[in-house]
């Protein structure tokens, strides 16, 4: 059974930065496609960014130019570095990865931006 297990999310003020990281266990071959998702309060879970095990990546365009999506293919991990946020990024950041026709989600990742 495939485990994520999210880290990184907390406060910050309008302009600053954070990184989001996920790590993927209980996988024996190598994980074709993981992203982030978002899910802000009265709205539907949102695509942030993607990225497939040859690095090929795609973003919600209100994240491009300021959010990059990374993995490391060795480790299973996929991280996220959030720079220029704004108060409307505040929401859940859920981690998913697509592994052997199934999808998997993390528990969820408060990022709360505000002054």
């Amino acid at each position: 059974q495939v485990q994520l297990v999210e880290s990184g999310g907390g406060l910050v003020q309008p302009g600053g930065s954070l990184r989001l990281s996920c790590a993927a266990s209980g996988t024996s071959f190598s994980i074709y496609f993981m992203g982030w998702y978002r899910q802000a309060p009265g709205k539907q879970r949102e695509l942030v960014a993607t990225i497939t095990s040859g690095g090929n990546t795609n973003y919600a365009d209100s994240v491009k130019g300021r959010f990059t999506i990374s993995r490391d293919n060795a480790n299973n991990t996929v991280s996220l570095q959030m720079n220029s946020l704004k108060p409307e990024d505040t929401a859940v950041y859920y981690c998913y990865v697509h592994y052997l026709l199934k999808g998997y989600w993390g528990q969820g990742t408060q990022v709360s931006v505000s002054s």
